[in-house]
């Protein structure tokens, strides 16, 4: 799957946004991706899942990660497209933490699966708690990298859709995106 063809899946779902958005990371910007409007079309979950595990399937991963409530749909899709095991972290008191009984085993190889990645925080956020169990992280991957491939997270990282989204601080809005009353999505 090209970048092309994932973001015309994306804006044939109405899951790409215009506007003034404010994003997790407190930044601005004119584009928001709404993957759970994407995500919500099981043929269009196989479809990123498939790819991402192409993408993946030589890394000897034997678990997936994945942040919630962005990452889920796609990291169990991952996950089972690769005949892996599927675990997950959440928040609790404002950071992510693994529970529900899961383990990572010392040396256990994962991968962190994403939705959609700015700066990164989460997955980052994601890769400490596995490096905290004594766990390795083969690799990161992620449907949106809005970053255009800026972030740096110490593995093998691969995205379907990279772009260079422009982001503004909140005090250094551009005149045309100050006009706009920002809207903050996320998980609305």
């Amino acid at each position: 799957m090209t970048n092309d063809e994932a973001l015309q899946l994306f804006r044939q779902t109405g899951a790409l946004l215009e506007g003034h958005f404010i994003l997790r990371s407190g930044l601005h910007s004119r584009q928001f991706f709404q993957c759970a409007l994407a995500l919500q079309q099981m043929p269009i979950v196989e479809r990123f899942g498939a790819a991402l595990a192409e993408r993946l399937r030589g890394l000897g991963a034997t678990t997936v990660i994945s942040p919630a409530m962005g990452g889920l749909v796609i990291g169990q899709e991952v996950a089972r497209q690769l005949g892996l095991r599927f675990i997950f972290v959440e928040k609790e008191e404002g950071k992510l933490v693994l529970r529900r009984g899961f383990k990572i085993a010392s040396g256990e190889q994962l991968l962190v699966i994403e939705d959609v990645v700015t700066k990164g925080g989460r997955v980052q956020e994601a890769i400490q708690i596995v490096r905290a169990h004594d766990g390795i992280v083969a690799g990161v991957a992620m449907v949106v990298d809005r970053s255009g491939g800026g972030v740096n997270l110490g593995v093998p990282t691969y995205s379907l859709i990279k772009l260079d989204v422009e982001t503004f601080a909140p005090d250094q809005l551009p005149p045309d995106l100050a006009a706009i009353p920002a809207t903050k999505p996320g998980s609305r």
